[in-house]
């Protein structure tokens, strides 16, 4: 992985081998980003997406493997009891353009991930929300 800054905007190389979710909180503790939104297109072969089926809040992934292109990657970043959260969305194309999306789990790159990260000041945690069964955005100057 290589970076390099632009005003508060980061340009994000994560290469082959390397694990997009990981190599993110990596870049993250590196440079003490601790919030922020992440865009990105690359290659993987091997990914798991999810899905989060709210009325039964349980959650669903399916492994992906062979040529995949990321044709979009979206999401950001937070903190959770301290700790990075990376929330990453993504979607992915195989050889017939057939493309495939959801919450990503894990990629592995297979050439390249070329993303941006626009860093933020301060930081917003999170907080499991038992209502809705996830980790939702707990901001500490507003009731919840």
């Amino acid at each position: 992985m290589k970076y390099e800054k632009f005003g508060d905007r980061w340009v994000v190389r994560i290469d082959k081998g390397e694990e997009v979710v990981e190599s993110l909180k990596k870049f993250c503790v590196e440079t003490g980003v601790r919030l922020g939104a992440v865009s990105g297109i690359g290659a993987t072969n091997r990914a798991v997406i999810g899905l989060f089926k709210t009325a039964t809040q349980e959650y669903f992934t399916h492994e992906m493997t062979g040529d995949l292109e990321i044709t979009n990657l979206t999401g950001n970043i937070s903190t959770m009891d301290g700790e990075i959260y990376i929330h990453l969305h993504v979607t992915l194309s195989d050889h017939e353009h057939r493309a495939w999306g959801g919450h990503l789990t894990s990629a592995v790159i297979s050439g390249t991930l070329e993303a941006v990260v626009h860093a933020m000041e301060g930081t917003v945690d999170r907080k499991f929300d038992e209502g809705v069964g996830l980790n939702l955005y707990a901001f500490k100057d507003h009731t919840e």
